[in-house]
């Protein structure tokens, strides 16, 4: 006779946190000198157009948000040991921000939706 398979539950709770998310996309090369052994500090500050982020190599790259119509749920364990163990989602993010590389160098491809593919072609 077949067995059923046990089904596990995890509950899941709605923490909200009183902190301020905010998600940070970064290009590739970034991420290989902020994982590197040791890892250069990053200046960021304020133009009049935009946030710039530069790095001791000398790349510059400006702050630009992007709006997500999908949002994003960031969720964190519950203590373990805990009479109700599981996940609490903590905040939901609507957009992230991305860097673009700046002056002198390549801008990095843009992905495009479906949406621009269908309807902005003429935009």
């Amino acid at each position: 006779m077949p067995t059923q398979p046990s089904q596990t539950t995890i509950p899941l709770f709605h923490t909200p946190s009183q902190e301020g998310f905010k998600l940070l996309e970064l290009p590739p090369e970034l991420v290989g000198l902020l994982e590197s052994e040791s890892p250069p500090p990053l200046i960021l500050h304020a133009t009049a157009a935009a946030a710039v982020l530069k790095t001791p190599t000398g790349k510059t790259y400006s702050l630009r948000q992007k709006n997500t119509s999908n949002a994003l749920i960031l969720l964190q364990t519950t203590e373990e040991g805990a009479p109700n163990a599981g996940l609490d989602a903590i905040t939901t993010v609507h957009e992230t921000v991305e860097l673009i590389p700046e002056e002198g160098e390549a801008p990095a491809p843009r992905a495009r939706g479906k949406w621009h593919e269908k309807f902005g072609r003429g935009r």
